[in-house]
């Protein structure tokens, strides 16, 4: 399993190099078509897209996220399946069942488990359905899984998955945030930051602020609202992906 191989502790000048996107979920293809066209550009810094189809993989295949996941396959950009879990509430079957749809519809390169619960009580559960997932992406390395908490969670997260999102929230709040003192002993490639709400004047502090709490995927935005913050480009998108640098496939 490839979330128990990695090695290093922090993000060092040289981990600063790894920094790179992870785009959480735009809107369907045909509302974002430029989101989903920047995401294949050569070279763009991304190290996954969640595919969201219809709050999940839908009832039938979707000819235009066929058509926009093929394209980030092309670009060797892994296409995460999104399973909502609701913080533990979604039923086992239901999610494994949507988790197969994925594969078979759109094979997927692994799962972005949205609204992942974070307390202990909650973590046999959680490790049950990854291991399932990475029967049913039946790769040689299993397939990528991550953690979608938006908070730090119980540090046993980090034995069951690849990645874990540690923080997503507004600017407000992340600008003050902390990073829990576990995670010093993984590498940044194990966390993501997702902010809404950041100023483009504010844009190079949060990244020193990503690279100082060690996490090696991020998506800033300045977009703020009710409405899902991240389902669209930033308005500074090619400022910040000049400021990461041309990506390197993994």
């Amino acid at each position: 399993m490839p979330h128990l191989t990695s090695t290093g502790t922090g993000l060092s000048a040289t981990g600063a190099e790894r920094i790179g996107f992870g785009a959480p979920g735009y809107a369907h293809p045909l509302l974002a078509p430029a989101e989903w066209a920047e995401l294949a550009r050569p070279g763009a810094p991304v190290h996954w897209a969640v595919l969201n189809v219809a709050n999940g993989p839908g009832v039938r295949p979707d000819p235009h996220c066929l058509e926009a996941a093929g394209r980030l396959r092309n670009a060797g950009v892994r296409i995460l399946g999104h399973l909502a879990l609701r913080r533990g509430a979604r039923p086992y079957g239901d999610l494994v069942s949507e988790a197969h749809r994925y594969v078979d519809w759109y094979r997927v390169d692994g799962y972005f488990l949205d609204s992942c619960p974070t307390e202990w009580e909650d973590l046999s559960e959680t490790r049950r359905l990854t291991a399932t997932l990475e029967a049913v992406l039946d790769g040689p390395d299993g397939g990528y899984l991550v953690l979608g908490h938006g908070a730090h969670p119980h540090p046993g997260y980090a034995d069951i998955a690849d990645q874990l999102v540690t923080f997503s929230g507004p600017w407000a709040e992340y600008r003050w945030s902390q990073a829990a003192e576990w995670t010093a002993d993984h590498p940044p490639e194990r966390f993501a930051h997702f902010v809404h709400g950041v100023p483009r004047t504010h844009l190079e502090e949060a990244m020193r602020i990503a690279r100082w709490q060690g996490a090696g995927t991020i998506f800033f935005t300045d977009r703020t609202g009710q409405t899902n913050p991240f389902a669209a480009l930033p308005g500074y998108w090619d400022e910040i992906v000049s400021q990461i640098g041309p990506g390197v496939s993994e």
